[in-house]
């Protein structure tokens, strides 16, 4: 007879900094022959990429209307972080925790073997715990990072439903009050959990993996993303012409919001950089129109050595590319990994919630140049021009691109990933026994 298929249930908040991780380690899941259900609202799941043919079968779409808010908390078809400006937010995660109803009428039909969640949802704690299932943590950010806000961050009083629920009138941006509740959920959730899993691998952010195996005496699980597909397109006609390793890659993604100062100091950096670029910039919620939110001729005086992306382009195809060299972006955890397992050299701009600690967590590692800020944490164009310039060509950053290029050999390693690392998760799946790795 053979074996029943393990059954596993993904529940990610709705950005898709976690939206893309959750699909991607379900692919990866599905591969080994998981079972796997992905639970979010209707538009989120219609933005995911599409799930290979040969996967369908395992991979099931749970479609959940997101609850509505009055419109001045939360617009409407508002059902990811990339459709609402940063105060909106804490409205998105008000509605989201009303997905708890339909989260726990289907686990109650399924029964899953698994629930595999993010930091929001505290409240499957209860629903697993009912329903007798166990309980993952998946933890997008990085281990540096949780480790870095642990040391930070300490929660001087009880942790409370009001304290996981309501957000205080006061939150700005960034919000060390956001991330001590957003702290107090992901303590809630690795306490009820039998394990956490951390996108990595011993071979990079080892000691950090061991740090948070012996803080929290449970298993810590170390995995990665997916195979990247190849594409064409317009993009890619420019890149081919481009010198192998010379073209920086600048994106700072759909959920970080620039102010116009910051979009034309880099705009500035990078005309003072003399380097080819590729720039996905989104038009941002301050423009009144497409021309207004780059430099008065920026365009025409860089069109010989830069394009410029308005709107969304395929990151991960375009970092595949052999003209690109590095990446000039905020160090999200996602984008790191995407860019070394490349090779690329990374030049980093951090702003928000786990971007400083891995910013710093790289530089570090040898791996990447952060670009300098002044004391009130603003920047200026030399200080992104230099930075480029050390990263992509100059003698100070050849050490440092080096060890870009060896990196790759690790984070680009499919087999160490897919045919390790994801093998051995599933493997806990079924047993629920894990051997911690040495370093």
């Amino acid at each position: 007879m053979a074996e029943k298929a393990i059954h596993v249930v993904m529940v990610p908040w709705s950005a898709f900094g976690h939206l893309m991780p959750f699909f991607q380690l379900s692919i990866a899941l599905a591969k080994a022959g998981v079972r796997v259900s992905f639970v979010s609202t209707p538009r989120n799941i219609e933005r995911l990429p599409k799930v290979p043919p040969a996967l369908a079968h395992l991979v099931d779409f749970v479609q959940l209307p997101l609850p509505s808010l009055d419109k001045d908390l939360l617009p409407e078809n508002a059902e990811a972080t990339m459709d609402i400006p940063f105060e909106k937010i804490q409205y998105l995660k008000l509605a989201y925790d009303h997905l708890q109803h339909g989260v726990k009428q289907f686990v109650a039909d399924q029964l899953p073997d698994w629930i595999i969640c993010d930091f929001s949802p505290y409240w499957i704690v209860d629903i697993a715990q009912e329903f007798h299932v166990k309980l993952i943590f998946f933890s997008v950010f990085s281990s540096p990072a949780v480790t870095s806000w642990r040391a930070r961050l300490t929660r001087k009083t009880p942790i409370s439903s009001e304290s996981l629920t309501k957000p205080p009138e006061w939150d700005t941006f960034p919000s060390s009050a956001s991330e001590v509740r957003d702290l107090e959920r992901i303590t809630t959730m690795i306490s009820a959990s039998q394990a956490i899993l951390y996108r990595g691998c011993y071979e990079i952010d080892g000691e950090h993996l061991h740090a948070r195996q012996q803080k929290s005496e449970k298993p810590v699980i170390p995995i990665e993303r997916g195979i990247v597909d190849g594409c064409k397109d317009k993009i890619f006609e420019w890149l081919d012409k481009q010198a192998p390793k010379s073209v920086v890659f600048v994106g700072f993604g759909s959920e970080l919001k620039l102010s116009k100062d910051q979009v034309f100091e880099i705009a500035y950096g990078l005309e003072e950089s003399e380097l080819p670029f590729l720039w996905a910039l989104r038009k941002p919620s301050w423009a009144i129109n497409d021309e207004d939110f780059l430099p008065a001729g920026f365009v025409e005086r860089t069109s010989n050595r830069g394009v410029v992306c308005k709107g969304w382009v395929p990151q991960r195809e375009i970092l595949t590319h052999s003209s690109i060299g590095g990446s000039l972006f905020h160090s999200g955890w996602g984008s790191v990994i995407e860019t070394l397992q490349f090779g690329h050299i990374l030049v980093v701009l951090p702003f928000i919630i786990d971007q400083p600690p891995n910013a710093r967590f790289l530089v570090e590692k040898g791996l990447a140049i952060e670009v300098n800020r002044n004391e009130d944490g603003s920047f200026t164009r030399k200080d992104i021009a230099k930075s480029l310039r050390k990263a992509m060509v100059s003698e100070e950053g050849k050490k440092i691109r080096s060890n870009a290029e060896e990196a790759a050999a690790i984070v680009g390693n499919m087999e160490l990933h897919q045919g390790h690392y994801i093998a051995e998760f599933v493997q806990f799946l079924k047993s629920g026994i894990w051997k911690q790795k040495s370093i």
